[in-house]
């Protein structure tokens, strides 16, 4: 969590706690005495919805907030004053619903763009306001960064990170047909696994075949599920990176578990918005995925981190199998 002295700093924050600059959204950023706790962003599109004041307030204090800031991020209608009209609005329902649960709507505030120079202010025309300095150099980017998380332009550049490399995933493809299924000695795949996440952390360039090899037997979840306690290793962040490029070249189903991983470390670190991605594409080829609809509601749910990680409490280290 990072202390803030001022409603600017609040704004600042926000590329360092998401990951991305946001843009025409909502983002609820809960406060726990005087410092940033939990961070949820909408689309202003959705903002509206009937029920997003109380999802995001039951999310808010879920996660420990006393207190909130709103901030809506618009550059088409940041200085629009019928939009601003909208804005106290939701402002308004959004801190009937926290009070009703204890906590409090402490600012509201309009930013046409979350980068250097961005113009904010108050949505209730209060006077306050000002204009941002370089939010890649705030002291919530600056801790992420420490923590090894990427910092992206915007969500869109987030979710290409998992986008299928279609040129690379149909020289994948052909090499996969009639794989899968339960492997016969799921030790020695776990073994095959890291030892081609090594691999990877030393600058090597997986082969095609390599990849098809490693894929195939994610589909058998004992396999997938050991390698989700990389995350605890050293060489989790090798993990991390040879995940989203299997997320990029392979076919269904392999695919979805490659993301799955990807997105379970993401969730342990703390980078929800990553998480989500990953989640998000899982779902959107196969919407009854278990390990994906579990993760997803957790996440909905402000499930924190910490609690995510005891999924694999029970399970072997790869590292030692």
């Amino acid at each position: 969590m990072h202390a803030i002295k001022a409603l600017g700093g609040i704004v600042e924050s926000l590329l360092g706690v998401l990951g991305f600059r946001p843009v025409e959204s909502l983002v609820v950023v809960g406060l726990q005495r005087g410092e940033v706790g939990c961070v949820m962003r909408l689309d202003l599109a959705d903002a509206g919805a009937p029920d997003a004041a109380e999802q995001l307030a039951d999310l808010a204090v879920r996660g420990g907030a006393d207190g909130v800031v709103a901030v809506f991020v618009s550059a088409e209608n940041a200085s629009c004053a019928l939009c601003a009209g909208e804005f106290r609005e939701q402002a308004a329902r959004l801190a009937a619903e926290l009070e009703r649960r204890g906590a409090e709507l402490l600012d509201a505030v309009v930013v046409d763009r979350v980068e250097a120079g961005g113009q904010w202010r108050c949505v209730d025309s209060c006077g306050v306001g000002g204009v941002l300095d370089d939010p890649a150099v705030s002291a919530a980017a600056a801790a992420a960064v420490v923590a090894g998380h990427r910092m992206y332009g915007s969500r869109e550049e987030m979710k290409a990170t998992v986008a299928v490399d279609v040129a690379r995933s149909a020289l994948v493809a052909p090499l996969m047909v009639g794989a899968g299924g339960p492997v016969e000695d799921v030790a020695a795949a776990v073994r095959a696994a890291v030892a081609a996440v090594r691999r990877v952390g030393d600058g090597a360039v997986l082969s095609d075949s390599e990849l098809a090899g490693i894929g195939a037997a994610l589909v058998d979840l004992r396999v997938r599920d050991v390698l989700m306690t990389l995350v605890d290793c050293d060489e989790a962040p090798a993990a991390d990176q040879l995940w989203l490029l299997l997320a990029q070249v392979l076919p269904q189903p392999y695919r979805a578990e490659a993301l799955i991983l990807a997105g379970f470390s993401a969730y342990v670190r703390g980078e929800g918005p990553l998480a989500g991605v990953c989640i998000e594409a899982v779902q959107a080829a196969d919407p009854a995925h278990r390990m994906a609809g579990l993760l997803d509601t957790a996440l909905q749910n402000g499930v924190r981190p910490e609690a995510i990680r005891g999924l694999t409490a029970q399970l072997p280290s790869a590292v030692a199998v």
